[in-house]
């Protein structure tokens, strides 16, 4: 029996794998056929030693195969971006919320000031211990997510796995390209950041795209649930 429910394929960011990202969508699959990544490095996947965005948008484009809507969030709406832009004929819609693509909204003081406090971050990795980190990354993201004093070993794994990730602001994502793209393209905000409000406001102007803001739960946009997965929904059904 043939199933016939649009299909989804959902892109998780940094820290988190895809099962705990998306698992406020998963009441979506009564309609549509979920596809969650879980990229390279997160569970059940082994550790890796390095995180491109390039690499994994390579995968992605794969994954999306003779045809999907791509739904991407944070780091995942980057890769997200660039696998779009590889295989534009195979994406029936595009979904980012707030993209860590941070350079196309370069010369906006608080994208600047994100920029200059990530590359800080980074710098001093190497001396920072983990749970430091993934706390301070998630406060720079104003992330709703808390983080424990001792990181649970999912965690512990997320944390490695981001100290070791290729910065999302150096994506060179191939906006002129996209804006010529046959699909319908949404950008989600939280509401909560002017970076991230730049980044997505400059990202909807190029490509033409729909343009919406979901708060309440800072940058940890697909945790709201309801409101996300209702947004999402009607621009999938046009």
């Amino acid at each position: 029996m043939v199933d016939e429910r649009p299909r989804i394929v959902f892109v998780h960011g940094s820290v988190m794998g895809g099962r705990p990202t998306w698992s406020g969508q998963r009441g979506l699959g009564d309609r549509f056929r979920l596809e969650i990544l879980e990229r390279p490095g997160f569970p059940p996947n082994p550790p890796v030693e390095y995180v491109d965005f390039d690499d994994h948008a390579a995968l992605v484009a794969e994954a999306v195969g003779d045809g999907a809507h791509l739904v991407g969030h944070s780091y995942g709406g980057v890769i997200a971006l660039l696998a779009a832009a590889q295989r534009p004929e195979a994406v029936h819609s595009l979904t980012v919320s707030e993209p860590g693509a941070l350079r196309v909204a370069c010369g906006t003081p608080a994208v600047d000031t994100m920029i200059a406090q990530g590359e800080e971050l980074y710098r001093h990795s190497d001396a920072i211990p983990r749970r430091e980190f993934v706390a301070l990354f998630r406060a720079g993201a104003q992330s709703a997510r808390e983080t424990p004093d001792v990181l649970p070993d999912w965690l512990e794994r997320g944390a490695a796995h981001v100290m070791e990730e290729r910065p999302s602001w150096e994506a060179d994502v191939p906006l002129d390209a996209l804006a010529q793209a046959p699909f319908r393209t949404l950008v989600l905000s939280g509401g909560h950041s002017p970076a991230f409000e730049a980044v997505c406001d400059t990202i909807a102007q190029r490509l033409g795209a729909q343009r919406d803001v979901i708060a309440g739960r800072g940058h940890t946009i697909p945790s709201t649930g309801a409101a996300y997965n209702a947004r999402l929904e009607a621009f999938l059904r046009g």
